[in-house]
C-alpha cells in the first residue's frame, strides 16, 4: 500500500494503460510539456512523446472531433478538458458523433474514447468554471457517465474507462485532486456500472456522488456528535449513466426512505431522474416522500460566501434526515 494523491492516482492509471496498450493516447490543452492544469499528465510527454501526449490548440470542438475520428480508426484517445465547462463548445462532437456513431454506422465503428477533466464547484472559480455538466449530457444516447470520488476509485475507474469500447464521460471534482488514500501495489479495475456502499445502514438511503460523498460522511459524523441514533446507508452512485438500480433498489427495500444529495442543479438534475425512476420502480417501498438536496438554480457566484450558500452543506443533510425520519406518506 502506498499513500497516493487523487491526481496522481489518475496519472498512474493513464501511465499504466499507455504502457500496456500503444493505441492509448492523450490530447488536450496543455497536457504535454506543461503536464496538465492539475498535473494529471505530468512527465507523460517525456515518456511517450509528443504524438501520444498531444498538446492541442484552444479549440474543444476540433480536438474532440479529432478524438472521435481517432477512436473510429482503432486508437483509444483520452481527451482532457482543461475545465469540463469548456466542453460545451464540443457538445455536438460528443453527442452527435461520439454518442451516436456506433449506432448510426450499424456497429461498423466502435468509439473507445474517454473525455475527462475537472468540474464541479471549486473555490471562487466563477460561474463559467463551476459547471456541472453531468445533467447536460445525461439525456444523450450512447454515452457512459462516471463520477469518481476517491483516489482508489479514480484509478480503477479510469483504467476501466480506457479499456471500454464506448465513449465515457469521466467527471473529476476540482476540489478532490489533493485527497489522499492508500492504494494497493497490485493492479485493480473498478466496474463502470456499479455503485459503492460507502456506509451500510438501515434507517435511510442516501444516494450521492462525487464531492458530495464526503459531505454525506461528514453529516453522519455530525449526527454522531449530536447523539442521534439514526443509521443512514450512504451509496456513492459512481455510475451516473446507467444507474446501478439493483444496488439502489436493494437499499431502499431495506430502509424505505431516500435522500438524494447532489451538487448538480435541482431543475433537470441527476436527482430529478433518480426520483422519477425510484417512483416508477419502487414507489410501494417508500414510507416517506423522497428528499432531494441539490444546488441552487443560479449561476455559481464568485463571492465565497454566496458560493458556499448555493451548494448543499453537511448540516443541511443532517436536518433533512431529522425531518425525514418523522415523515409519513
Amino acid at each position: 500500500m502506498a499513500e497516493t494523491l487523487f491526481f496522481n492516482a489518475l496519472r498512474d492509471a493513464t501511465d499504466e494503460e499507455m504502457g500496456r496498450d500503444e493505441t492509448v493516447l492523450v490530447l488536450g490543452e496543455d497536457v504535454g510539456h506543461y503536464g496538465g492544469s492539475y498535473k494529471v499528465t505530468k512527465d507523460l510527454a517525456k515518456k511517450y512523446g509528443d504524438l501520444r501526449v498531444l498538446d492541442t490548440p484552444i479549440a474543444e470542438n476540433s480536438f474532440c472531433g479529432m478524438a472521435v475520428g481517432a477512436a473510429m480508426t482503432g486508437l483509444r484517445p483520452i481527451v482532457e478538458g482543461m475545465n469540463m465547462g469548456f466542453l460545451l463548445l464540443a457538445f455536438n462532437q460528443i453527442s452527435n458523433n461520439a454518442g451516436m456513431l456506433r449506432y448510426t454506422s450499424g456497429g461498423n465503428f466502435k468509439i473507445p474514447m474517454v473525455i475527462r477533466g475537472p468540474g464541479g464547484v471549486g473555490r471562487q472559480l466563477g460561474a463559467e468554471h463551476s459547471q456541472r455538466l453531468e445533467a447536460y449530457f445525461h439525456a444523450v444516447p450512447g454515452l457512459k457517465i462516471v463520477a469518481c470520488s476517491t483516489p482508489y476509485n479514480a484509478k480503477g475507474l479510469l483504467k476501466a474507462a480506457i479499456r471500454d469500447d464506448n465513449p465515457v464521460l469521466f467527471f473529476e471534482h476540482v476540489l478532490l485532486y489533493n485527497l489522499k488514500e492508500n492504494l494497493p501495489d497490485y493492479e485493480y479495475i473498478c466496474a463502470l456500472d456499479r455503485a459503492e456502499i460507502v456506509r451500510p445502514g438501515k434507517d435511510v438511503t442516501i444516494l450521492t456522488y462525487s464531492r458530495m460523498r464526503h459531505h454525506c460522511t461528514q453529516a453522519v459524523k455530525l449526527l454522531e456528535k449530536q447523539g442521534l441514533e439514526y443509521d443512514p446507508e450512504i451509496i456513492d452512485l459512481i455510475s451516473l449513466k446507467p444507474f446501478d438500480m439493483e444496488a439502489i433498489a436493494k437499499s431502499i427495500r431495506k430502509t424505505h426512505r431516500v435522500i438524494i444529495v447532489e451538487e448538480c442543479m435541482k431543475t433537470g438534475g441527476i436527482a430529478a431522474e433518480l426520483v422519477a425512476l425510484i417512483n416508477e420502480q419502487l414507489f410501494d417501498e417508500l414510507d416517506a416522500p423522497i428528499v432531494r438536496l441539490s444546488s441552487q438554480d443560479i449561476p455559481t457566484p464568485y463571492n465565497g460566501t454566496l458560493e458556499h450558500l448555493t451548494i448543499i452543506q453537511p448540516p443541511q443533510i443532517v436536518e433533512a434526515m431529522q425531518k425525514l425520519m418523522t415523515a409519513q406518506i
